[in-house]
């Protein structure tokens, strides 16, 4: 079964392709113009797109360039009904599967349907063993990043908020990597104190210090001839900062207490989510050590950025925690799901876990409601309130203007003001509901009302 998207601009023939490839088991999804398409392999994992070649707005020839450009591994079949050797000719060249025009024998079609999705080469996202979820065209471009730089030996600095997923990042670089077989050694640098910083790392002899009761190999020793993940990493100090440079320069260290020099060979992948390139310029973080670490700089997309791939993770942590918890089968609610997509997650992936794990554990059937949903009141200075209290809210309406706008007025009027405020104040429309003592069905209704 694959994903297949077919564009068209009648609908009797999005219908037709639609009808005959569903019946082979494929699943499929249809726009009426370029642009919506674009849309579609934005939101969807897509394994071929069927495109007429005529249509309003962007043309099928403009759309397999996009399509090139964006998603080289996604084959493009083009049809029309106006057959022409100059376009046969720079469908082809622009890297068109095939080419075929209407009226077509059903049989052809499936066949060169069958053909193109036999030639569509494995993508990063059909690997399993990465153990992240996503389909969008941010988290496609990370996987196919993974695929490209796990098997070399270079640094790499994952960028990205907390909870976004640099560590199982991390541990998809090592696990395809020429050295998986190998320790991983996650360091998390904000966690260990300066002044044992280089005795956790490099390790130390016995009697070297008080408390040192025995040799001790230290967390580079234990990563040599596989990876070390610095967590972290821009919380480093500047002392620990040059310690660390000299062992990424020179490959080998000196345990404390030790007079013999310990060679080391270690892949480095670090994570932040900080900006090191201004750390640097405001001169907290050393430059040459930046250019070590940095070989490879991937930057995790927030979840916010990537909301076609919150009904993936949902499922997944649904099926996950119904496991951990013994119940049956769990599912949102549409509202529920409705709740889930307007939430930026300040949190990412890892909030969204654990609102389903608590929506879960919770829940007193198997359909999760609103009402169990448990989303954070912190919103971003991008989504802080601006509207405040009208004063006229408080304050009695004179005659004058109570006559002149009329009951209904004034009352519409300050309906839809406390509206925008409860969802200011809310962030969330299901909250914003509960603070005005409001059915989420009615305040939904009263939001498209007043266009808000």
């Amino acid at each position: 079964m694959a994903n297949i998207l077919v564009v068209d601009d009648e609908l009797s023939m999005r219908e037709f392709l639609s009808i005959l490839l569903e019946k082979d088991g494929h699943h499929v999804f249809t726009a009426n113009d370029g642009a919506n398409a674009l849309e579609q392999l934005q939101e969807h994992k897509v394994d071929l797109v069927i495109t007429d070649i005529r249509m309003g707005g962007m043309t099928g020839l403009e759309l397999l360039q996009e399509v090139k450009d964006q998603y080289s591994n996604i084959p493009v079949l083009l049809i029309t009904a106006f057959a022409s050797p100059d376009d046969a000719v720079q469908a082809m060249k622009n890297g068109a599967f095939d080419y075929i025009t209407k009226p077509f024998k059903v049989d052809d079609i499936k066949n060169i349907v069958a053909s193109a999705l036999s030639s569509k080469p494995p993508s990063p996202i059909d690997h399993p063993s990465f153990d992240i979820i996503g389909e969008s065209l941010e988290m496609q471009k990370i996987f196919d990043l993974i695929s490209r730089i796990a098997p070399t030996h270079a640094n790499v600095l994952i960028y990205g908020e907390s909870g976004t997923g640099k560590e199982l990042v991390a541990q998809a670089i090592h696990q395809h990597s020429k050295v998986a077989g190998n320790n991983l050694v996650p360091i998390t640098c904000n966690a260990i104190p300066e002044t044992l910083f280089e005795s956790e790392l490099f390790g130390h002899v016995k009697g070297s210090f008080t408390g040192a009761t025995s040799d001790k190999i230290g967390l580079f020793g234990q990563a040599n001839n596989g990876t070390a993940f610095l967590d972290e990493i821009g919380e480093l100090t500047p002392l620990v900062q040059t310690k660390l440079l000299r062992v990424l320069q020179e490959r080998e260290f000196k345990r404390v207490g030790d007079t013999r020099i310990t060679k080391v060979n270690v892949r480095i992948i670090s994570a932040t989510n900080r900006d090191l390139e201004e750390e640097v310029m405001a001169g907290r973080f050393r430059e040459d050590l930046f250019y070590r670490l940095a070989v490879i700089p991937i930057r995790m997309p927030p979840l916010r950025k990537r909301k076609g791939d919150v009904p993936l993770l949902v499922d997944y942590f649904l099926k996950k925690y119904a496991r951990i918890f013994e119940k049956e089968a769990v599912q949102l609610s549409s509202y529920s799901m409705q709740v889930l997509m307007e939430y930026d997650f300040p949190g990412n992936v890892r909030e969204l876990e654990n609102i389903i794990e608590r929506g879960v554990a919770l829940s007193s059937s198997n359909l999760i409601l609103p009402e169990s949903l448990t989303l954070s009141s912190h919103r971003r200075k991008e989504n802080k309130a601006t509207t405040t209290i009208p004063p006229h809210l408080i304050a009695v309406e004179s005659e004058k203007e109570l006559f002149s706008e009329g009951l209904d007025a004034i009352i519409a009027r300050y309906e839809k003001q406390l509206l925008k405020l409860a969802l200011e104040r809310t962030n969330s429309k299901m909250k914003a509901a509960e603070l005005l003592k409001m059915s989420f069905r009615s305040f939904r209704y009263k939001v498209q009302k007043y266009d808000i």
